[in-house]
């Protein structure tokens, strides 16, 4: 809370954040998440310096998937166009046809031609979009560290202790666990619903400073700590925060030879109309 409260001048996800540095009048960025964001953030902003402030800050989920191992796939499905989530490094993203959101899969998956595609690297989101679309999905394996943590017997133990709980989650949950929530949603989503809803209680099934975040901006709400914590995000501190403003180090950089192909595939996502940004 005190970087998204107190030193933030933008809040989002990974591609609000890297529009907006796109947009920025500024011309160094820092970004306080991952690499792969700010990786996106460098490929929608390239004449930007872009500074990571803990160059360790990771994502187990866009870990679990390499370049060779699109490759890969792409030698086993021929033809069949392959949907990088955004949550990917720029290399997975350079060997892919198009990026998706959370909030915008369904309709990027329809965008393309065919009855198939490959959809990678979280299988949650790909199981989740296969119920929204009449194409078959083939998914990669990997998971989320935090929403693709919970089951459906959590959910069941906090409807057990607290009756009148409401229960949001993200698409990157496993089927099982969204049938049991209230609502799912990618994370501004999931944000508006409980703006909307204002419910007495309430459970945020993501990473937990996002139920502190949230809890600032709705005092009426009480928020039962149910989400998970991520070590790569807790990375980002004020303090290397400072220290990348006042070295002007860990910069992000990428190389020509990735982010053009990189860029391409999320230009393309932001140029499908139907798609939502």
């Amino acid at each position: 809370p005190q970087i998204y409260w107190g030193v933030s001048d933008v809040t989002g996800d990974t591609l609000q954040l890297a529009l907006a540095a796109r947009d920025a009048r500024q011309s160094v960025i820092v970004q306080a998440g991952v690499l792969f964001m700010a990786e996106t953030t460098k490929l929608l902003a390239p004449k930007k310096k872009v500074l990571l402030p803990d160059g360790r800050a990771g994502s187990a989920l866009a870990a679990s998937i390499t370049p060779e191992d699109v490759i890969a796939l792409r030698g086993q499905y021929p033809g069949i166009p392959v949907v990088a989530y955004i949550t990917s490094t720029a290399a997975v993203k350079a060997v892919s046809d198009i990026c998706c959101t959370a909030a915008n899969a369904a309709e990027i998956v329809d965008s393309l031609p065919g009855d198939r595609v490959i959809m990678l690297p979280d299988q949650h989101l790909a199981r989740n979009t296969a119920k929204r679309t009449s194409k078959k999905i083939i998914a990669w394996g990997g998971t989320d560290e935090v929403h693709g943590g919970f089951t459906a017997v959590d959910i069941a133990g906090m409807r057990n202790s607290y009756p009148d709980v409401r229960i949001v989650t993200h698409p990157e949950a496993s089927p099982e666990v969204i049938a049991l929530a209230d609502f799912s949603g990618d994370l501004t989503a999931m944000l508006d619903d409980l703006r909307s809803s204002r419910p007495a209680r309430a459970v945020l099934l993501s990473e937990t400073s996002m139920s502190d975040n949230a809890a600032v901006e709705l005092p009426e709400t009480e928020f039962m700590r149910g989400g998970g914590i991520s070590a790569n995000m807790k990375r980002v501190t004020l303090e290397n925060i400072l220290w990348a403003l006042h070295t002007m180090t860990e910069e992000v950089t990428i190389s020509p030879e990735l982010a053009k192909p990189a860029r391409a595939a999320v230009q393309r996502m932001l140029d499908t109309r139907k798609a939502r940004v």
